[in-house]
């Protein structure tokens, strides 16, 4: 009688979307994974959040729940004074399947729903990643506390700050975007609308989305302006300041501001890191933040982040573990599939952000005519950003048909 083949083993570092969604997705397949938080529990990295068609497809793809994960909308790009200068225009029938292709929600909804989903046993709490070894046909993986665990592979999710990328490629700057964000959120018992703004005047972005959190909604807003890199922010009233920058925008942003309570506000600066040219080294390989840190121009960070945790389970879903050449193999493909798309929008993200904070002066006047008065807007936003999550669909498969066994 022969034994059964030994399971593949991982171990990721980092419990946010990309660890999340590559734990969920590599159970699914087969592994046997075990997910590390440095931390007690698990925390969200800041408040607001949308997601695209495509991660909302891979979340349901990994088994978590999206029913009512978030609010619907219907988003345009606009002057100030509410002028409308481009939509994000989705196929019918994407709009229909994706709650308008775009919904906004709270971060930790969607975390909760994450957990709720992943096995239990495969979360491992108070685990602070210190140092790995690749010996070439498993890897060492060391805590602060606790034994070390060998395992086939292992996935650094653990942000923009990651120690896992930092152990297989060294440090590397950030990227200050010269940029900084407010942002807050509420919630009430009031039926709300479908439409999502970003608005701009000649050197500030004031934006809202409608949210959903736990059957609750209300909206999200954010206010971003040009800042000086490393500069003390010494302003005590977050929703003070954001309203003195955005007083004179249409409403209800104004209001959404002042409703807003001062508990669900917060404000950070932006800063990313140049596209990195290679992820895995070895049987290391980092997703998410750890691999393309995007800026939240894109709105896209965590959807990205989700979509590679998808993908590379969907990758390495009949790899033997202890087949070094093969897992390589297979994390190289990974990587090479999902490069042409996150760089580019890492890459947009950061451009966007020069081209309505970082813009000379005199140059100001000629760039708003050209937004107001061309189509530039609408092709490279309102067409080409929905075109980039929609190209992902059809790489996602559907979520298995819930069925009832005839036993």
């Amino acid at each position: 009688m022969t034994s059964p083949a030994r399971k593949p083993t991982a171990a990721i570092i980092g419990a946010g979307p990309a660890g999340l969604s590559a734990a969920l997705g590599l159970h699914q397949k087969g592994w046997d994974v075990r997910l590390y938080e440095r931390y007690p529990e698990v925390k969200a990295a800041g408040n607001i959040l949308n997601l695209w068609p495509a991660p909302q497809k891979a979340l349901r793809a990994l088994g978590v729940d999206t029913e009512n994960l978030g609010a619907p909308a219907y988003t345009q790009l606009r002057r100030y004074d509410g002028r409308v200068r481009a939509e994000f225009r989705m196929p019918e029938a994407v709009a229909r399947e994706y709650n308008g292709g775009f919904i906004g929600l709270i971060r930790w909804g969607l975390y909760k729903r994450m957990l709720d989903a992943l096995p239990e046993g495969v979360l491992k709490l108070s685990h602070k990643f210190v140092g790995l070894s690749d010996r070439g046909d498993s890897v060492r993986v060391e805590f602060d506390e606790g034994e070390p665990v060998e395992v086939d592979l292992v996935i650094g999710a653990d942000g923009i700050d990651s120690s896992v990328r930092k152990a297989i490629w060294g440090d590397s700057p950030k990227r200050y975007h010269g940029l900084h964000l407010m942002g807050g959120w509420f919630l009430g018992d009031e039926p709300i609308g479908t439409r999502g703004v970003f608005a701009h005047d000649r050197t500030v972005q004031g934006s809202y989305t409608p949210i959903r959190h736990e059957g609750r909604d209300g909206y999200e807003w954010w206010v971003l302006e040009k800042w000086t890199s490393k500069e003390p922010f010494t302003e005590t009233d977050i929703r003070k300041y954001a309203l003195e920058r955005v007083s004179h925008f249409d409403e209800p942003l104004p209001t959404f501001i002042r409703k807003t309570p001062p508990e669900n506000t917060h404000r950070w600066e932006i800063v990313d890191r140049e596209p990195i040219k290679q992820w895995a080294k070895g049987r290391v390989t980092i997703i998410g933040d750890a691999a393309h840190p995007t800026s939240p121009y894109a709105a896209y960070g965590a959807g990205m982040s989700i979509e590679d945790g998808y993908f590379i389970a969907k990758e390495l879903a009949d790899v033997d573990g202890s087949d070094t050449a093969v897992l390589i193999n297979a994390l190289q493909r990974f990587e090479d599939m999902r490069k042409p798309h996150t760089g580019p929008v890492s890459q947009g993200a950061y451009i966007t952000g020069k081209i309505f904070h970082h813009a000379p002066a005199p140059l100001r006047p000629l760039r708003d005519f050209m937004f107001d008065h061309t189509p530039f807007l609408q092709k490279n936003q309102g067409d080409a950003v929905p075109a980039q999550t929609i190209a992902q669909l059809d790489l996602i498969e559907d979520a298995p048909s819930p069925h009832v066994s005839a036993g």
